[in-house]
């Protein structure tokens, strides 16, 4: 079988399976990484959500071979280390919150958000309805309005936009 090489929250990880294997599965499998969840395997309800390279993506739906050695995979169990705490930002104001009911959804629906609010604020905004409205997770449970409050608190907790700067223009 051939070797995949990339990094996973923070280490350097090979496994040694085939080409077609999606990347769920390999977290979940293989390296026994069990934050992202299997819900529909199509990427769909969103359980699995995870970061590639600081963005958001549904590893039920990436095929292994897809991967390059110097991708960065980040799951929840991998989210604190980026700030250095024993919770993210985002994870506190979940608790804050009280947002989970089951709580299958909630590492996917915290790393969507997490990656929404960074996105947001790359672009020197903050996060606002029509954001939150493209968040696409589901909840069996049905607590939106938890998660989109969890979401403002979190987002409040993390640094802000960033500035754009001036140009000065001289003539």
């Amino acid at each position: 079988m051939p070797n995949h090489t990339f990094i996973l929250n923070g280490k350097r990880v090979t496994v040694d399976v085939e080409d077609d294997v999606r990347l769920l599965w390999v977290l979940r499998d293989v390296l026994g990484v069990r934050g992202p969840k299997y819900g529909c395997g199509l990427g769909v309800c969103q359980a699995c959500t995870s970061h590639i390279n600081g963005k958001a993506f549904n590893p039920c739906r990436t095929p292994v071979s897809s991967l390059r050695s110097s991708d960065r995979i980040t799951t929840i169990e991998g989210l604190p280390e980026r700030v250095g705490k024993d919770l993210h930002p985002m994870q506190e104001a979940w608790l804050d919150v009280d947002v989970a009911q089951c709580g299958y959804c909630q590492p996917g629906q915290i790393m969507a958000a997490v990656a929404l609010v960074e996105e947001v604020h790359a672009k020197g905004r903050k996060v606002n309805d029509a954001d939150l409205d493209k968040i696409r997770n589901v909840c069996r449970c049905g607590t939106y309005p938890r998660i989109r409050e969890a979401i403002k608190q979190g987002e409040a907790r993390m640094p802000g936009p960033k500035k754009k700067k001036a140009v000065k223009h001289t003539s």
